[in-house]
């Protein structure tokens, strides 16, 4: 099973040899990235010494040395600036990473909304929870599954889809039956959009929610991802995504535990007690500000 790899528990506190572990470790690494061509490069470089060293005669050899220099000025910083390309490439690409992080579809939010207004413990308001949030995680796996290879290899027909429970064999004839040459992954958002009119209706949902939950389920929205060990894992993140939300609809709609007075009910003032690990801490004095101290 691939892993994103996170060494984040690894660096999170200062240790003697700790950056030395962390950068010979091989998943994840750049080693593992780079490494095949890296031996192309040395393989060429060993054809071009042994060619130059063995093969070229006097002349031909200081032929060799010319083009060599003459080539030698348009990597010079002069021409084009390597390290400054190479900083701003970087940096580039780090944001784009960043914003495939920041805009993956989550439904949490909107699973908060669906599960605390959308109101009815008999059959039909379950059903409404539960069909609009499969409405939500459905547009999501329609659109990793067009980007994310994962998803594609786990989701490689519509037939799987339905297999796994996110889309029935009606929803499957309507989703067909609609002729278009773009990709279709907003159509379960439509879906949505009219069940939740529905369920307001049926006043189920007041209208200032109704609109809410159609500005929520309008921020899923698409970004690509690979199969390398430090692409996140698209197909957990499905698991995971519909998996609390049918227990924040279903499960965890009007369970709540006993009100009851908290364990410092009758203390104004109180402590939240420590661990002997950690007691150390309640010595350090609190950080009141930089100019608090000034005289």
């Amino acid at each position: 099973l691939n892993m994103t790899v996170s060494y984040s528990l690894e660096v999170a506190n200062a240790r003697f040899h700790g950056f030395s572990r962390l950068l010979f470790r091989w998943k994840g690494s750049i080693y593992k990235l780079m490494y095949k061509e890296f031996l192309v490069f040395c393989a060429v470089y060993l054809f071009f010494s042994v060619f130059y060293r063995f093969l070229l005669t006097p002349r031909q050899q200081d032929l060799f040395e010319r083009v060599a220099l003459y080539c030698d000025q348009f990597t010079n910083t002069n021409f084009i600036p390597v390290l400054f390309v190479l900083g701003f490439y970087v940096n580039q690409a780090f944001t784009r990473w960043w914003g495939q992080y920041t805009s993956f579809p989550l439904p949490d939010n909107l699973m908060m909304v669906v599960s605390g207004n959308v109101h009815g413990a008999d059959e039909r308001g379950r059903l409404l929870r539960r069909t609009l949030m499969r409405y939500a995680n459905l547009s999501s796996v329609l659109i990793l599954r067009s980007i994310s290879t994962r998803v594609r290899k786990r989701f490689p027909t519509l037939e799987h889809i339905v297999e796994a429970g996110f889309m029935t064999t009606h929803e499957l004839k309507n989703f067909e039956s609609l002729h278009s040459d773009f990709n279709k992954y907003w159509m379960p958002l439509t879906w949505f959009s009219n069940l939740a009119a529905q369920a307001r209706q049926e006043g189920r949902v007041r209208d200032d929610i109704a609109l809410r939950l159609l500005m929520d389920v309008g921020e899923l929205i698409i970004n690509p991802f690979g199969e390398d060990d430090d692409d996140f894992e698209t197909n957990q993140l499905i698991d995971r995504n519909i998996q609390v939300s049918m227990l924040a609809v279903d499960d965890m709609y009007q369970n709540l535990a006993p009100i009851v007075k908290d364990k410092h009910w009758k203390n104004s003032l109180f402590s939240v007690p420590y661990t002997q690990s950690t007691a150390a801490e309640t010595l350090r004095p609190a950080f009141k500000g930089s100019t608090f101290d000034m005289r």
